[in-house]
C-alpha cells in the first residue's frame, strides 16, 4: 500500500511540474523594459516598416493638445511632423516607409477643440473636424484623404495589401471604412448601429480585430445617439470583434461586460493582445491581455496596477511598444515602453 501511494504522489509531482512547465511556456514574459519618453501623455505608438522608428501622439510644451511626433526606436530624436495645430490622433507609417497618414483638426481651427462636457460621464470626444491626412514621414502632407462631415479617424494601415481601415461617421454612424492611401475605393464594412472602433489587420490583411459598443436595449440606444450627437461616444461598455477584411463573418470574442481595447494581432495571426479592465471593470486600471482569435486561452500578460494600452508588435515580432503610467511622476502622465517579447 505504502508503495502504491509513493507510485501516486511521484506521478501526481511529474504531471504538476509538465503542467507548470506547459504554462510557463504559453504564459509570454515581458522583460528587458525601455522608457522612451519622460512626462507628459504619451500614447499610441507604431512601429515603422523596418523597426528603426517609431509614431506616436503626445501632448507637451508648447502644444495643449495632442500632436503626432517620430522618434528612433530607443526613444532619441524626437520631433513633430503633424502641423502642430488643431488637435491630432492615430499616427501609422504606410509600407514604403516613408509616409504617414494620421487624423487632425487643424483645418476646422488651429486651436485645440473644446474638451468634452464630463457632466455626462466618462466620454470620448468624436470631433467632427477631424480628417485623415497623408503626409511625408518628414511631415509634408501631400493629400486629404477624408472630406466628409463628420469624424474620420482610427486608422491603421496593412503593409502587405496597402489598405487603410479606419472609423467613419460618413454613413451617419461610427462605422469601419477601408481605402487605399490615395483615398480611393472607400468601402463601408461594418453597419451595426453602435461604435466600432480602433480596428488592426492581421499582418497577412485577411483579418480585422476592433472594439465595439453596440447597444443592448433602448435606453443604452438613446443614451449613444444622445452622445453621437454631440460628437461623443462613451468606452467603458466594450467588447472585441473579428472579421475578415472585408467586415464578413463578424463575431464577438469577448463578453467581458467591461471595456476591452487597442487589439494587435501576434505576428502569426492566432492570437490576439489587447488591453482591458476585466479585473477591476469599471476602473481606469487597464492591463495587457492574450487570447486566441477566437476568444479562448485568455491570460493575463502585464501586472503593473495602472493604465497599460496601444501594444504592437514590432515587424520582427521580438519587441513589444505599449503605453503605460507605469513609474509615472505625475497624475495623468503616459510613456512609451518597449519590451523584450519572450
Amino acid at each position: 500500500m505504502r508503495k502504491t501511494l509513493l507510485v501516486l504522489s511521484a506521478a501526481a509531482t511529474l504531471i504538476a511540474i509538465l503542467f507548470l512547465t506547459q504554462a510557463s511556456a504559453q504564459t509570454p514574459r515581458l522583460s528587458d523594459f525601455r522608457q522612451l519618453t519622460h512626462g507628459g501623455q504619451n500614447a499610441e505608438a507604431y512601429w515603422s516598416p523596418d523597426g528603426k522608428r517609431l509614431i506616436f501622439m503626445t501632448t507637451r510644451p508648447p502644444y495643449g493638445c495632442d500632436q503626432i511626433f517620430i522618434m528612433n526606436a530607443d526613444g532619441s530624436d524626437q520631433h513633430l511632423v503633424s502641423t502642430g495645430k488643431g488637435q491630432t490622433t492615430c499616427g501609422y507609417f504606410l509600407g514604403d516607409n516613408q509616409h504617414i497618414v494620421y487624423s487632425s483638426t487643424h483645418l476646422a481651427g488651429d486651436a485645440c477643440p473644446t474638451p468634452p462636457d464630463r457632466s455626462k460621464g466618462y466620454v470620448w470626444p468624436v470631433y467632427a473636424g477631424y480628417d485623415i491626412f497623408l503626409a511625408t514621414d518628414a511631415g509634408k502632407i501631400e493629400k486629404r484623404l477624408t472630406d466628409t462631415p463628420g469624424y474620420d479617424a482610427e486608422t491603421t494601415v496593412n503593409w502587405k495589401t496597402g489598405m487603410l481601415v479606419y472609423t467613419s461617421l460618413a454613413g451617419g454612424d461610427l462605422d469601419l471604412w477601408t481605402m487605399r492611401a490615395d483615398g480611393s475605393h472607400k468601402r463601408r464594412i461594418t453597419s451595426t448601429i453602435g461604435y466600432d472602433g480602433g480596428p488592426a489587420f492581421s499582418r497577412d490583411g485577411k483579418m480585422i480585430v476592433w472594439r465595439a459598443h453596440y447597444p443592448k436595449t433602448p435606453e443604452d440606444l438613446a443614451r449613444y445617439k444622445s452622445l453621437l450627437a454631440d460628437n461623443q461616444t462613451t468606452p467603458m461598455k466594450m467588447e472585441l470583434v473579428v472579421s475578415d477584411a472585408r467586415g464578413r463573418n463578424a463575431r464577438t470574442i469577448t463578453n467581458f461586460g467591461c471595456a476591452s481595447f487597442a487589439p494587435t494581432f501576434t505576428p502569426d495571426g492566432k492570437r490576439i493582445l489587447f488591453s482591458s479592465n476585466k479585473h477591476d471593470c469599471d476602473s481606469r486600471h487597464f492591463e495587457l491581455y492574450l487570447m486566441n482569435v477566437d476568444g479562448t486561452g485568455l491570460t493575463q500578460v502585464t501586472s503593473f496596477g495602472g493604465f497599460t494600452s496601444f501594444p504592437e508588435f514590432s515587424p520582427d515580432g521580438k519587441t513589444l511598444v505599449f503605453c503605460s503610467d507605469r513609474d509615472a511622476k505625475e497624475r495623468y502622465e503616459f510613456n512609451i515602453f518597449t519590451a523584450r517579447w519572450e
